[in-house]
């Protein structure tokens, strides 16, 4: 197949970075790169190979981002530390393993807009939800309803089950679900409002997403956080598919509390350390209920070994163990590389582009082949774009194999989109303009 997909011109495309009239064109997207002042970000990433030794067309930052190579570094220091100071490592060295997760502290409350006193790297997602529900859902006989949506994320789903049978209370009752409308995929806020409207006095916790994960769809969480406080109703969001993903600004928005994991756009390695917000007015409580531990308890008695439990006036307040180090600092490496990168401001503008170009290019190019469930409004969508094969006698499951024996790596969600993730940190134009190719070819 040639190296131009057609010649049909367009000229929307923004000209801030390119000229070039022909976005169909491999020259217009290696055009794109060289202006692209993230270009060179890639480098600080290892990117799979194929088998010829070619890098991978790599669109899984969603589900698992690629190692930074500081990520790398940082860990052989620690593992280095270890080896030469033993227990002495606790205290030794530029970082530290005693406070090494207040070294995350700045930069983990400036991809998530918040205070430094209220976020902490601590613990994994699900289990930060149930530590957090432990203190936000405190139900009474008028308010005990949990509303979540319809489609959450499993984990989230038997979370807030088992919340609601902890705290000895029928799902069927005080589970409210907020779900698409029929044959649609993307939530309707009005279907929410009516909810809360509806129900105000009798739901005690709304836990929603930042970012819903089967379809991409950003959700208003400003919005959602201000309706829901009108009504005396706290509000949490799993931030898994935000957080490293779109600017979020939790302090100003008032979140009660939110929670993410660090190893999707965060690129931490599997199963890494998690975050965790918990607002101002919150943190300084610190009479409010929570599941104790000893790194919880005030740092300047914390080794006095005494059993009256005094909790740190910050987030830091709801941990409970000492904190696996070689994880940190594995977050540590990744926290860097996005500082180095410019923040979130600049990643961001970066997805957008990546993420209108890869629209441009499926359209025009698949027309009704595929659609793209993820709304096309800039505000309404992240790096993820959500497809749906729309071709009879084609099987998606079926498409997302071919494209994974062509050298490109996307992610399957039952029942059947393929997510296809364009990361501003390691994927570039040149990425998007093959994707579109091989899956023309392949379909």
């Amino acid at each position: 197949m040639s190296n131009d997909i057609n010649s049909t011109p367009h000229t929307d495309m923004s000209t801030e970075i390119s000229a070039e009239t022909n976005i169909f064109s491999l020259a217009y997207a290696q055009n794109l790169d060289q202006n692209d002042p993230l270009a060179a970000m890639r480098e600080h990433f290892s990117i799979p190979k194929q088998a010829d030794g070619s890098n991978e067309y790599y669109f899984t930052g969603n589900s698992l981002g690629l190692q930074p190579k500081l990520a790398r570094a940082a860990v052989i220091e620690l593992l280095d530390a270890w080896q030469t100071r033993g227990v002495k490592g606790h205290f030794e060295g530029e970082f530290p393993w005693l406070p090494y997760h207040e070294f995350l502290t700045e930069q983990a409350a400036e991809i998530v807009g918040a205070l430094p006193q209220e976020v902490v790297m601590m613990n994994s997602l699900t289990a930060n939800l149930h530590f957090m529900m432990a203190s936000f859902y405190q139900p009474t006989a008028k308010r005990s309803k949990i509303l979540i949506e319809h489609h959450a994320f499993p984990s989230d789903h038997y979370a807030v089950e088992s919340q609601l049978k902890h705290h000895g209370k029928s799902v069927d009752d005080n589970l409210l679900l907020w779900t698409p409308r029929a044959h649609e995929e993307l939530l309707n806020y009005q279907d929410l409002w009516q909810l809360i409207e509806q129900h105000g006095d009798e739901i005690a916790l709304i836990l929603l997403p930042g970012v819903q994960y089967y379809t991409g769809q950003v959700l208003d969480m400003a919005g959602i956080t201000e309706v829901a406080h009108a009504k005396g109703i706290k509000v949490g969001f799993d931030l898994a598919h935000a957080a490293g993903n779109i600017e979020l600004s939790l302090h100003q928005w008032q979140v009660d509390f939110a929670c993410w994991c660090s190893y999707k756009y965060l690129n931490s390695g599997a199963g890494s350390v998690a975050g965790c917000f918990v607002h101002q007015r919150h943190v300084e409580n610190t009479e409010l209920n929570r599941f104790a531990g000893w790194w919880g308890h005030d740092k300047s008695s914390r080794f006095k070994m005494e059993n009256t439990f005094k909790p740190i006036p910050t987030a830091e307040g709801w941990q409970l163990s000492n904190p696996p180090v070689l994880s940190l600092a594995a977050v540590r490496g990744s926290f860097d590389t996005i500082s180095l990168a410019g923040g979130m401001p600049a990643l961001r503008k970066k997805s957008l582009l990546l993420t209108d170009y890869m629209m441009r290019l499926i359209k025009a190019e698949l027309g009704e082949k595929i659609r793209i469930i993820t709304p096309q409004a800039p505000a309404e969508r992240g790096c993820q774009l959500s497809l749906m094969l729309n071709v009879d006698g084609l099987d998606g499951k079926a498409m997302f194999n071919a494209l994974e024996e062509n050298g490109v790596t996307t992610d399957w969600r039952e029942p059947n989109v393929i997510r296809v993730a364009p990361v501003p940190l390691y994927n570039n134009f040149q990425d998007v303009y093959h994707f579109v190719r091989i899956l023309k070819e392949c379909l």
